[in-house]
């Protein structure tokens, strides 16, 4: 055979270990999303309504949703899911996270669309923005939220959960543009759940916020 030909099949054979990837992520992602159904919905208390606290997140597979219903309840906070369809569980929607992730990072102005585009954050003094790590950025909906929004006098929290790394400078850049919007200060939280076969149990994600985000709180 020439060159070609075993060209032609070393990448028919790349394409086919691609796709057995992504097609193992998405059941991962699915199975998890499954599981974190199991737990309860954030029932706000009688005060939620005037807390000066508000939590905002984006979460695909639930993880961060988890960890958002979490952190809201902790500090009795009122809680907004920003929701991108183009996301979506699935194997279209794993491409279109991937792509637009990495798009980003050369295109910062192609943002996607997410719902809502805007949430009246004036009632509030400090809000908990939360996101899964994406390529080791933050994903593209809190990147649209934040372009979206001001932070006017405001502590604004980033909560990240990731799987293996993220990267510090994009971090940072996030947090520039939060400053930028008006906010007075920006603090980052994270927690490692781990690689997707050897994950925290979502129980054990939850104690990790509580012993690395909340412990002085409760005074340990």
């Amino acid at each position: 055979m020439t060159l070609l030909h075993w060209f032609l099949i070393a990448l028919g054979l790349a394409l086919i270990a691609a796709l057995g990837v992504l097609r193992s992520v998405t059941w991962i992602e699915s199975r998890q999303a499954r599981q974190l159904e199991e737990k309860g919905p954030y029932v706000p208390t009688a005060t939620a309504p005037t807390s000066r606290t508000a939590v905002v997140y984006f979460s695909r597979s639930g993880n961060t949703a988890l960890a958002a219903r979490h952190v809201a309840k902790r500090l009795d906070a009122r809680l907004f899911a920003l929701e991108a369809p183009d996301y979506r569980l699935g194997l279209i929607g794993l491409v279109h996270a991937l792509h637009d992730a990495n798009a980003l990072k050369s295109k910062p102005k192609a943002l996607p669309d997410i719902t809502p585009r805007t949430i009246d954050l004036t009632p509030f003094d400090t809000v908990w923005i939360g996101s899964p790590v994406w390529l080791y950025s933050p994903a593209p909906p809190i990147w649209a939220f934040v372009e979206n929004n001001r932070f006017d006098g405001q502590r604004v929290v980033l909560f990240n959960t990731y799987n293996s790394h993220f990267g510090d400078d994009y971090v940072a850049a996030l947090r520039d543009k939060v400053m930028a919007h008006g906010a007075r200060s920006f603090e980052h939280r994270h927690v490692l759940r781990g690689r997707m076969t050897r994950q925290l149990t979502p129980d054990e994600m939850l104690r990790a916020i509580d012993d690395e985000w909340f412990a002085a709180q409760s005074g340990r």
